[in-house]
């Protein structure tokens, strides 16, 4: 069943938006799009496709076990990033919950083993459990790569993807750049092509 889950995503899923080379947190925003007639893909949905996004991006090593705590940790900080982008793309103020996670993402990792007592073995430094240490890291490696988006000279390239219904992010590499693959340029295309042949025969 979660192979059959992988294949399909992987099948329907976009390739990188324009900008996804440069900043894995626009990668990471996009692991969740809606795609034309109501479907849509999730990168993140379960815990084997969330540990291969990871390992992908050299976030993580392919042998660490994803739980699905850390897996909804992933698609929980995804919402705030998208939440940020959005308000960015918009000319709005930031909602303050994303500006709260992703700002508690950045300093949620240790950077030293911690202190810790127990009858069994006393006073000892130990560090934070693996996988979460591992999820932790990455998590605040992507929020570091978004804050470093938001809040650098590429800030103004950001965009949405003009081509409905798709709600991916990219950078505008180009001035006339408005969609985030070429799926979605030709849709956008093929639609303004449909709508001035309508407006001719009427």
């Amino acid at each position: 069943m979660e192979e059959a889950l992988d294949h399909e995503m992987a099948r329907s899923a976009l390739p990188p938006a324009p900008g996804a080379d440069r900043y894995r947190s626009l990668d990471f925003a996009d692991t969740a799009a809606t795609l034309p007639a109501g479907q849509s893909y999730d990168l993140l949905a379960v815990p084997r496709t969330a540990m291969c996004w990871l390992a992908a991006h050299e976030l993580t090593t392919p042998d660490i076990r994803l739980y699905e705590l850390c897996a909804r940790r992933m698609r929980t900080l995804r919402g705030h990033v998208r939440a940020l982008f959005a308000a960015a793309v918009d000319g709005s103020a930031p909602p303050e919950e994303s500006l709260r996670a992703v700002n508690e993402a950045l300093t949620a990792v240790p950077s030293a083993p911690l202190l810790a007592w127990d009858e069994a073995h006393g006073m000892r430094r130990v560090q934070a459990h693996p996988t979460d240490q591992a999820v932790g890291h990455a998590l605040a490696t992507l929020a570091a790569d978004a804050a470093d988006l938001l809040a650098g000279p590429d800030a103004g390239l950001l965009a949405a993807c003009a081509s409905a219904p798709c709600d991916r992010f990219l950078l505008r590499t180009h001035g006339r750049r408005h969609w985030c693959s070429t799926r979605c340029g030709d849709r956008a295309r093929a639609a303004r092509a449909y709508a001035r042949r309508n407006r001719a025969s009427t």
